[in-house]
């Protein structure tokens, strides 16, 4: 270990800064977050810098004097003669000193650092790659939410209240293991703080300070591309105890679920539902009842005809707690990685959503409003009545060559884009063989698509693209 990794506190204390420019101001402003007083010594400065607040600036070269109190220094000036003196004269008065770029004129390094204060996790190279660290503080920003700060602000506010009800140390361990990855942390991360409180203070008070409360977290799990999941999807599924999920949730995504989570498929295909939707309710009642912390992955968004305020509804019946996650719904995904926005000034002003089979199985929707002129109508679940659905579009006023787009599998590397008009769809998608999951986009912006594509997958090149 070349580096001692300590943590320094500079409330309220002088450090200095040698230099005037970006990289000085970027230091800066870190000390700043820090509660530093600074001093600030270049021959000019930037604008930037003089606008920082609580620093000194001293227009000219730096004199040794100025390190006079200091608790640190840094260095950041493009003078080769100015950075070694700044070095020579801090190691001398034993003052920690940092040149930027120069590793062997340090005595410590600055880390790139994520702030979830007061959790912080700085991390460094030791001056080898900044960019390497730069580039792993950012996946960590994915693994570590703003509101964790919240959490570890919470967990600091009832340490010594758990630490006189839970005596041994082993215990009380497990009761903070069980607190960060249960229910009472899900509230605070969802901004419940005084629902977490009564949870905590309910599960002290009953003596059993090792139990869990189930949960139900109802999830979107996007169109199919595992990296459209927002990063609390992510988290809840990589924390869950069993995972519930069907048809449309693709496989990339489910494998990124807890290694160790019991994984239920309930199927949900047209008409071929491994498991009914009474039973899946009943299922996630269950569960949570045994304990458990269940994740519903639903594919898009589970509020966009994905028949998750049905299951919502059921566990609040039975008192579950529950959370929903939005997800990114088929419509935007979908249309997105095909090409083909769903407004835009000179083709569409309105989008309109609707499902292509109802309860019952039929298709009686309302034709007159769908037909109108400059729309965008995306169909869910269209595939099995495209026939109809062009129809009827045509009977209720739409003309016949209305560009017409169906997009098979979205957003993946098995994504296929059939385009065509009303009058032309249905056929070209019986010959291609077209399977669901599928989404039908009727409008104008369709004739976008040859202009706008983007997202080539490897799999499928369609000549039936360019009809």
């Amino acid at each position: 270990m070349d580096y001692l990794p300590i943590f320094i506190s500079i409330k309220n204390r002088l450090c200095l800064v040698v230099g005037g420019g970006e990289v000085a101001h970027r230091k800066a402003s870190v000390l700043l977050d820090a509660g530093a007083a600074i001093k600030a010594v270049a021959p000019e400065f930037s604008a930037a810098f003089t606008g920082l607040p609580r620093v000194e600036c001293i227009t000219g070269r730096f004199q040794p004097n100025y390190l006079d109190g200091a608790a640190l220094v840094i260095a950041a000036t493009d003078d080769s003669a100015v950075n070694l003196e700044v070095s020579r004269e801090a190691r001398t008065r034993n003052i920690p000193v940092n040149v930027v770029d120069k590793p062997d004129l340090c005595t410590f390094i600055m880390p790139s650092i994520l702030d979830r204060s007061p959790l912080i996790v700085a991390f460094s190279s030791g001056g080898a790659s900044p960019v390497l660290a730069r580039m792993l503080r950012g996946k960590l920003e994915t693994m570590i939410p703003h509101s964790y700060g919240r959490l570890a602000t919470f967990c600091a506010r009832f340490r010594a209240t758990v630490k006189e009800r839970v005596s041994k140390p082993a215990q009380r361990r497990k009761f903070w293991e069980n607190l960060l990855e249960g229910g009472i942390a899900e509230k605070v991360l969802a901004g419940d703080e005084k629902g977490a409180e009564i949870l905590l203070r309910n599960q002290l008070e009953s003596n059993n300070a090792e139990e869990q409360d189930g949960e139900v977290y109802l999830v979107g799990a996007g169109p199919g591309d595992p990296d459209l999941l927002t990063f609390r999807a992510l988290r809840l599924m990589q924390k869950a105890d069993v995972v519930v999920y069907d048809n449309l949730v693709s496989k990339p995504i489910v494998e990124m679920t807890r290694r160790d989570a019991t994984r239920i498929f309930v199927g949900k295909k047209r008409a071929d539902h491994t498991m009914p939707q009474e039973e899946i309710n009943e299922l996630l009642v269950r569960l949570a009842k045994e304990g458990k912390r269940v994740v519903r992955l639903k594919g898009g968004d589970p509020f966009i005809f994905g028949r998750g305020g049905e299951e919502i509804e059921t566990l609040a019946e039975h008192g579950i707690p529950f959370q929903v996650v939005p997800g990114i719904t088929a419509a935007s995904g979908v249309s997105a990685y095909a090409g083909i926005p769903l407004t835009h000034r000179d083709h569409a002003q309105s989008c309109i959503f609707v499902t292509g089979h109802l309860k019952d199985g039929s298709m009686n929707l309302d034709w007159n409003a769908l037909a109108r002129p400059r729309q965008t109508i995306v169909i869910y679940m269209g595939l099995h009545g495209l026939e109809t659905v062009c129809a009827k579009l045509v009977e209720h006023g739409m003309p016949e060559n209305t560009p017409t787009a169906i997009v098979q599998q979205g957003t993946t590397q098995n994504q296929r884009v059939i385009t065509g008009t009303l009058a032309t769809l249905p056929g070209i998608a019986q010959v291609e063989k077209l399977q669901a999951p599928t989404l039908i986009i009727v409008g104008g912006v369709v004739t976008l698509r040859e202009k706008l594509s983007w997202f080539y997958p490897e799999k499928h090149v369609m000549p039936s693209e360019k009809r």
